[in-house]
């Protein structure tokens, strides 16, 4: 349960898997690894209406199977949210909503393995090389295993030496006492899950998709289903916690037992598939898209930590309420415009950039009406709303300011993810990245100095001002750069800028 969907909808990125977050588990598309032309490298260029048509009708389909996949991922976090919320109180869960803040900033710990793993296994199932693909799979098991397995050994080294008490502002004794406990839950969770999500890339390469979905709506129904029976049964309330952050992973290591033990043994990982050549191919390809999906995760997931701070830990429970509200819509617009990127890149690799340039502000406007329609009526009526889900006196009152600062947040994130398709369709990163970097260096002291006047409207005004400067900007440069190079023939996919190089 992070609360952060809004990542996903600003960067353009599918999120990566995190213990009980119900909305994490999409995976990330990534372009044909460099070296390798992408198969449309050659097409022609001749257009007709019927590709047209055909590339539409594929849009929509994956539209609406994206949003029918994720109806489930929506229900979980509004069941568990209000319950946890009473039955935790106040400030324990501003206390795990704060750690979790935490680890969203880790959510690419895999160094972009996942996402190379993907590339390679999709890359290999068109070909049905097996036996290569079992090989890509065994040696992206054994380096995130061996990953998990180190910092697993450095969370239980570190966590009693950190003063997390005192980091996470818990003020109450009882709170103060479950820090570290919540730490080891979150993290190890969180840390088991790196290498178990691997079964996801490898149902989505394999085209199985429907299948992986079913599995991941299961791990959010679990984690709601133990979450109410933690809840009723009158455990810990740490016991609580920890029934909704490990439902993923343990759902994970079932669909990995299942789908490698009968479904598809050959490519079943095994010690000597394991190969260094593959393991370093894969960690260059995957390192592309690491840097970027780290400064961007930073940048949204830190604001639960700065509030707990700034302004103590129930400011912060009230903010990931509220923001949990904001997160369905933005997730919304996360869905419906992830299809945009195959779309735009098949269009791209046609020449075809009247469809690009036509459907791409039909994608723009259609997103923001969407989000600023339903934002315009939270700014009236949402606290009214929180206090009818909720239920719990411990909410405290939400100005208004505080709705109006996060409705315009989301339109802007809005208007910028169907611009962030057209660019990660051809693979560039680099206005992404001076966007992404130019929003961090301005948001952190922007936010501390408007938490200390305003308090939370103040921070969610700083999110959306440094959006509206600086990443904004970069996401309009950066698609019209896209159209440049579509233009001229120079197509990405086939060679990805890495974003060090900004």
């Amino acid at each position: 349960m992070t609360g952060h969907a809004p990542v996903h909808a600003a960067t353009g990125q599918w999120p990566a898997p995190t213990p009980g977050s119900a909305a994490a588990h999409w995976p990330v598309p990534t372009p044909t690894p460099v070296g390798r032309k992408s198969p449309a490298a050659g097409a022609p260029r001749a257009l007709d209406s019927g590709v047209r048509k055909s590339r539409g009708r594929r849009l929509v389909i994956g539209i609406a199977t994206s949003l029918a996949g994720k109806l489930v991922g929506l229900v979980a976090p509004l069941l568990i949210t209000p319950l946890a919320f009473r039955s935790l109180g106040a400030e324990r869960y501003g206390l795990w909503m704060a750690v979790t803040s935490l680890t969203g900033m880790a959510l690419f710990a895999d160094f972009g393995l996942g996402n190379g793993l993907l590339t390679r296994l999709a890359r290999l199932h068109g070909t049905g090389e097996r036996r290569a693909a079992a090989r890509e799979i065994s040696s992206a098991y054994a380096m995130l295993g061996a990953l998990a397995v180190l910092l697993l050994a450095a969370l239980f080294v570190t966590t009693p030496w950190v003063p997390w008490p005192g980091l996470l502002n818990a003020t109450d004794p009882a709170v103060a006492a479950d820090a570290r406990p919540v730490v080891l839950l979150c993290f190890g969770a969180f840390l088991v899950n790196i290498p178990l999500a691997l079964i996801q890339r490898v149902q989505y390469a394999q085209q199985q998709v429907a299948q992986s979905n079913l599995w991941q709506a299961g791990g959010s129904l679990v984690s709601v289903a133990l979450v109410y029976a933690a809840v009723a049964g009158g455990v810990d309330q740490v016991l609580v916690i920890a029934a909704a952050v490990l439902a993923v992973p343990v759902v994970n290591l079932a669909n990995s037992l299942c789908y490698f033990s009968w479904q598809d043994r050959d490519l079943r990982p095994r010690v000597g598939d394991v190969r260094v050549p593959v393991a370093r191919d894969l960690l260059r390809l995957g390192a592309r898209f690491f840097l970027l999906s780290l400064l961007t995760s930073v940048v949204l997931n830190l604001d639960g930590f700065l509030i707990g701070r700034l302004l103590g830990l129930p400011a912060a429970a009230t903010y990931a309420v509220v923001l949990r509200v904001f997160a369905l819509l933005t997730l919304f617009v996360t869905l419906v415009n992830m299809p945009l990127w195959p779309a735009n890149g098949e269009a791209l690799a046609r020449g075809d950039l009247a469809w690009v340039r036509r459907t791409t502000p039909r994608m723009v406007y259609l997103s923001a009406t969407v989000v600023a329609l339903p934002g315009l009526a939270l700014v009236f009526v949402g606290d009214d709303v929180l206090r009818l889900w909720v239920r719990s006196a411990d909410l405290a009152p939400v100005p208004r300011s505080l709705f109006a600062a996060l409705a315009v947040w989301s339109v802007l994130l809005a208007v910028a993810s169907p611009l962030f398709m057209v660019q990660n369709s051809i693979g560039l990163l680099r206005p992404q990245f001076v966007g992404w970097a130019a929003c961090l260096l301005v948001a952190v002291p922007l936010k501390i100095v408007l938490a200390g006047r305003v308090g939370l409207p103040g921070v969610a005004l700083a999110s959306a001002a440094t959006y509206g400067l600086t990443v904004l900007p970069a996401a309009v440069v950066g698609y019209r750069r896209a159209l440049v190079e579509g233009h001229q023939g120079r197509h990405r996919a086939v060679e990805i800028e890495p974003p060090a190089a900004a």
